[in-house]
């Protein structure tokens, strides 16, 4: 397990799926803002990506994250799009709604951050998020990263277009004493 201040990453248990599924892919909000596709339901026992994890697709690492003091999962979080010729990824990383507000999401970005620069030897990581995630945001220039455009309209999510925020770092920007 990767640990953080308050937090755990660790490999998705058979036991997770059920939790992640309803309470964070069955929400239409929450799925369409956080996914670039259209939400769709995921039946129980489907092999869904964002639920099962294939430990062979070399492009996605994924995790279910947990609190530290008593392991109650709280969310999903994942490296992906990884390069590994390139040296870069991308971060992703949901909440349960009982575990938001609580800053674990700056604790998970810090412990992603961790796993790509120092365990990955990647040389950026970067982040794409709708311009209102202010969560997200807030997140990730805790943890260092910085704006570096604005994907003006490129998200269609429930009958509207929004803006995205990209964010990026790079590997000697990094310092895993933030708090």
């Amino acid at each position: 397990m990767l640990r953080g201040t308050t937090i755990g990453l660790r490999a998705r248990h058979e036991d997770d799926i059920p939790i992640l599924r309803t309470e964070l892919f069955d929400d239409v909000v929450n799925g369409s803002r956080a996914d670039s596709t259209p939400w769709r339901p995921i039946t129980p026992g489907s092999k869904d990506p964002r639920l099962v994890v294939d430990d062979t697709n070399e492009r996605n690492v994924s995790f279910s994250i947990v609190e530290l003091e008593g392991g109650t999962l709280i969310g999903s979080a994942n490296l992906w799009g990884i390069d590994n010729h390139n040296r870069f990824a991308h971060i992703g990383l949901g909440l349960l709604p009982s575990a938001r507000g609580k800053g674990y999401g700056t604790d998970v970005v810090a412990v992603l951050c961790h796993y790509g620069f120092v365990v990955r030897g990647l040389q950026r990581l970067q982040i794409e998020t709708l311009a209102d995630n202010h969560a997200m945001l807030r997140a990730a220039e805790r943890n260092g990263f910085v704006r570096e455009g604005v994907l003006r309209s490129s998200a269609w999510v429930l009958g509207e277009f929004l803006d995205e925020i990209l964010l990026g770092q790079l590997a000697h920007e990094w310092k895993s004493d933030r708090s």
